[in-house]
């Protein structure tokens, strides 16, 4: 039993957030103690693409980009509008001004950021939004300056690459600029770097990387394969944890407990009781550590949930290795649509990913659309990659796995896929149509800055609209997956979990996926996730301290 408390912090998970509230409760005059479920640090922070969307943030103010509180405000209301107290007036205010304070706190440990414009907001023509973009992320970082913990990290990828370098690396086969830029990437950046000695990675590696080194230099401890198994509550107040390590429960008094475990997209059960039905855990993208253990110790001593029929959706296909994989450009670029049962397309294919998942479970309800399917011509498989798959090459593996059905005729396809024939042909022939004009009339595709960050700039008129009419055609089922759960327990201002009533649990604290989030039922932009889980971790540590 650890019985001194009195400085005591237990976080509980080790991704962006719990890590970030690990570090303010330090510097705050606290002793923070990690505990992580999994192997590994960094669960589905590490996975993700380490994109932190922090509006009027000192990065972009500094490139010469325009932004401000007050027009990220009017932005956040008119894109997230009045979904209750998880998105409340205090925790949006809360959340704009510390987003940029957080930035230079980190950047003052440390932690080096990186900027491009470019990168828009989700809805960037709506009031306030920003076509520039609003998103910060981790620079490329050494997994080696970790020493032994170097091959601790969740997903890092032996790539030293930003967000965007995915469109041009999707492009590499069309533009000599973009050709230039992946081989640059993969063999001067990456391979070139492992030649001298280092092993850079980006993305969500980068980011854990970076706040596992600034952990490690402040000798905070992280205990691994140690699950929280439930919150020690007296008298009102969250006392401790107990924690199951190395096969045996251990008991750790605390001060505070900041929940950081993720959410519960690899919960079966939850799932099944929360969100709309067709569900399975088998379309997450999210770690597998994403059990819920978080979410229901906070329920089992009362804490008010919220969300909890909502997620990070997004379109996913199953791969010829069985794995689920996020769609991006695969459904955004030219010589593409989807379709569902009855052959008719139903959604802007390269809008955001939460909408198109909230879009595919709405058509469910009138004909069935999971799975839908993506349709792609000749010409998107020669130009463009489609997972892990190169540009032109397709294996046998991918047909016989059922991931792709190829055919030399659009009826031929659809009746291989159940799909209604003489609906899809005329779906093809509307839709080619508008790719020779430009003008998506039925879902208006490609108008959209956003639309267009996954685009191919050589297809004129409109970079996102291809016809879809030289054979082979192939079909992929797209079902609606996730990047984890959006629901979970009830938050204020100051991280704290509330009761039903609206009470904070005294001692209890919660950030990132385990709660419900302020960004309600809608993806404002690149980093929506990890920016506020950041923020309200930093806020949860510091707010610690304040304890009696």
């Amino acid at each position: 039993m650890i019985s001194d408390s009195s400085k005591t912090v237990v976080v509980v998970g080790s991704g962006a957030a719990g890590l970030t509230a690990a570090l303010a409760a330090k510097e705050a005059g606290l002793e923070p103690l990690v505990v992580e479920s999994m192997d590994r640090v960094g669960g589905s922070s590490g996975m993700s693409g380490g994109g932190m969307w922090i509006p009027n943030n000192p990065l972009m103010l500094r490139a010469g980009v325009h932004d401000s509180f007050e027009e990220a405000r009017l932005y956040m209301d008119t894109v997230i509008g009045d979904v209750g107290p998880a998105s409340s007036p205090e925790r949006r205010e809360t959340y704009l001004r510390e987003g940029p304070r957080m930035v230079e706190w980190l950047a003052h440990l440390g932690f080096r950021f990186y900027y491009a414009p470019g990168y828009a907001d989700y809805y960037p023509e709506l009031p306030g939004g920003s076509v520039q973009g609003r998103c910060v992320e981790p620079d490329f970082f050494d997994l080696n300056k970790l020493g032994t913990w170097k091959d601790r990290v969740n997903g890092a990828l032996p790539l030293a690459m930003h967000t965007l370098d995915g469109a041009r690396i999707a492009l590499s086969m069309r533009t000599l600029p973009t050709f230039l830029h992946t081989a640059n990437l993969i063999g001067i950046r990456s391979i070139g770097s492992r030649l001298l000695g280092k092993s850079l990675t980006g993305l969500g590696g980068a980011l854990i990387g970076q706040l596992l080194l600034l952990v490690l230099q402040r000798a905070i401890p992280i205990w691994l394969d140690s699950p929280m198994v439930e919150l020690i509550y007296n008298a009102g107040k969250v006392q401790g944890v107990v924690v199951e390590k190395e096969g045996r429960r251990t008991v750790v008094a605390a001060k505070a407990v900041i929940l950081a475990a993720g959410g519960f997209a690899h919960n079966h059960e939850m799932r099944q009781k929360y969100h709309p039905h067709p569900i399975t855990t088998d379309w997450t993208v999210a770690s597998p550590g994403d059990l819920g253990g978080a979410i229901q110790a906070g329920m089992a001593i009362g804490a008010a949930t919220a969300l909890m029929d909502d997620a990070w959706w997004g379109p996913v296909f199953i791969d010829h290795q069985g794995r689920s994989r996020f769609m991006l450009w695969e459904r955004s670029f030219p010589f593409g649509f989807i379709v569902d049962s009855s052959g008719k397309r139903f959604m802007n294919e390269s809008a955001s990913y939460v909408d198109c998942g909230h879009w595919q479970y709405e058509r469910n309800k009138v004909v069935p659309a999971i799975p839908a399917f993506l349709i792609i011509d000749a010409r998107h498989r020669k130009y463009y990659p489609f997972g892990t798959l190169l540009p032109g090459v397709t294996p046998k593996a991918v047909f016989e796995s059922g991931m792709m059905v190829r055919a030399n005729s659009l009826p031929e396809l659809a009746r291989a896929c159940g799909i209604d024939a003489e609906n899809l042909v005329e779906t093809a022939r509307r839709f080619n149509h508008f790719a020779q004009t430009g003008k998506d009339l039925d879902f208006h595709r490609g108008e959209s800055a956003y639309d267009r960050v996954y685009s191919d700039p050589k297809v004129k008129p409109n970079p996102n609209l291809g016809p879809v009419e030289q054979p082979p055609f192939y079909a992929v089922r797209v079902w609606p997956g996730d990047l984890g759960t959006k629901g979970g327990l009830l938050t204020d201002q100051f991280a704290r979990v509330l009761r039903e009533n609206g009470e904070p649990i005294e001692g209890l604290y919660a950030a990132g996926n385990t709660t419900a989030s302020v960004m309600g039922r809608t993806y404002p932009g690149p980093g929506s996730t990890l920016g506020p889980a950041m923020v309200f971790g930093m806020i949860a540590g510091r707010h610690a301290a304040t304890l009696g």
